[in-house]
């Protein structure tokens, strides 16, 4: 291991855990995870000031998603040699970089150029997030390091949707992504006082990818993550014209309906961890199963706000629980090469990104929200199915 990076702590040992490091991870993930979703809640002014459609102005999110699921698959192996000390802190300047273009974008090719550099920086710094947690505690204790890093997801899901509908509106939705790139900044003052030198392990090649993939279940259960994450992401991009156009709420309600989606995302979380000690098949198959339920409810139920209201957060607190969920499972499967089976599951966490958002956005052109909240209920659905099929039943071990 190279432990000649200026300032930075040695890498933790058998008896030691750098739980700094591990709250500065958590920071990262919630600067990448707010500027990810950020656009959700801004969408309709973003596309009035570009002068393009929402269903068009969405595919920022595509361009996103794509070049994150690119990065994760080649990131490994591409960066093999590189101190992942180094490699985190430059993710986080990429962090940065994009908040500052989108925040001065004045066409759409500026927009996405913006969120390139974005999917470049969260597919890099996903999927080393899982290894690095491996790196930074004991064995015992990665469950609960886990947990501290999914916290900035949660965290993330509460701030981003009600802070950029409310100061956009207020203020303009360039001065959210400029106050983005401030979150970018604390993450990268942390992590660089915090995150210890770190040599690569493994053997993340090219080659590892199909390697691990063809291990038994894992391809079905890579399926299984693409079609979850492809239901909820269509769901979660055309929140606001959903709100709006079906649901018949102003930015007030909006804001409030969406900060209670972030809440019961946090206490999804803390379930997901909960069921996670009981039984990770049940908990895998049974929030696309509720959230499926939900989506086709929602589209079927029309202008209905108290009762869209409490779906909504119920579809967060279900949704809380899928990416911890989730990450275990990996972690569990494949603990002998974290890296690239993290790069795998970020690619399919991604890839669903980039068809929930793009095949959303041709459902709402052509349909409407509620096109696009029926077609992601049935694929959340068809995801509980698989899973049914391909999972195997699993204990997950209790953190120390």
């Amino acid at each position: 291991m190279n432990d000649a990076t200026t300032g930075a702590q040695a890498a933790p040992t058998l008896h030691t855990a750098a739980w700094g490091a591990v709250i500065s991870m958590m920071l990262g993930v919630f600067g990448l995870v707010t500027a990810e979703f950020l656009p959700a809640s801004l969408l309709t002014p973003v596309a009035r000031d570009l002068g393009v459609t929402e269903g068009l102005a969405g595919q920022a999110v595509t361009a996103t998603a794509t070049v994150a699921l690119v990065t994760s698959l080649l990131v490994a192996s591409v960066t093999r040699r590189l101190d992942r000390r180094y490699l985190l802190l430059a993710f986080s300047v990429l962090l940065i970089v994009s908040n500052l273009l989108v925040a001065g974008a004045t066409s759409l090719t500026a927009l996405v150029l913006g969120r390139v550099v974005l999917g470049i920086g969260l597919g890099g710094f996903w999927t080393m997030s899982a290894a690095t947690a491996m790196r930074l505690v004991p064995e015992a204790q990665v469950p609960r390091a886990l947990s501290i890093i999914f916290t900035g997801v949660s965290a993330a899901t509460i701030f981003a949707a009600p802070f950029g509908s409310y100061i956009g509106e207020l203020y303009g939705w360039r001065t959210v992504f400029l106050l983005a790139a401030g979150l970018g900044v604390l993450a990268l003052a942390v992590q660089f006082a915090t995150l210890p030198s770190m040599a690569p392990q493994g053997h993340p090649r090219l080659r590892t990818l199909v390697d691990v993939l063809a291990r038994p279940r894992i391809g079905l259960g890579m399926l299984a993550v693409t079609l979850v994450f492809t239901g909820h992401f269509a769901l979660f991009t055309y929140i606001r014209p959903f709100l709006e156009t079906v649901t018949g709420v102003g930015i007030g309600s909006m804001s409030a309906i969406l900060l209670g989606f972030g809440v019961a995302n946090f206490l999804g979380t803390l379930l997901g961890g909960f069921l996670l000690e009981r039984d990770l098949r049940l908990t895998l198959m049974a929030m696309p199963l509720v959230m499926g339920v939900l989506g086709l409810v929602l589209a079927g139920l029309g202008s209905a706000p108290l009762a869209d209201t409490v779906m909504i957060a119920l579809w967060g607190l279900a949704f809380g629980a899928v990416p911890v969920a989730w990450s275990t499972w990996i972690t569990r499967a494949v603990p002998d090469e974290a890296e690239s089976a993290g790069g795998l599951i970020v690619a399919a966490v991604q890839l669903a990104i980039s068809i929930g958002a793009s095949a959303g956005g041709v459902f709402f052109d052509a349909s409407g929200a509620r096109g696009v909240y029926a077609a992601a209920g049935i694929v959340l659905l068809v995801a509980t199915l698989i899973i049914l099929a391909g999972i195997r039943k699993q204990a997950v071990p209790a953190a120390a």
